[in-house]
């Protein structure tokens, strides 16, 4: 599932290959992984969710 996203770094990562952050993947909903390990876990939001996140932070 997650390998056929698209996903984009964090820019507080400094956009660097061994930079440490989040990765987020945009589509009908919002996935997060960590971007050292792209094959662990993933937490989904609704876009709703991911709005209001974003809106708050």
């Amino acid at each position: 599932m997650t390998q056929e996203r698209v996903w984009r770094k964090s820019s507080h990562s400094g956009a660097t290959e061994d930079g440490d952050c989040v990765e987020v993947s945009l589509a009908h909903d919002a996935l997060v992984r960590d971007s050292k390990n792209p094959a662990g876990d993933v937490l989904t939001f609704g876009f709703a969710a991911w709005k209001n996140f974003l809106e708050n932070r």
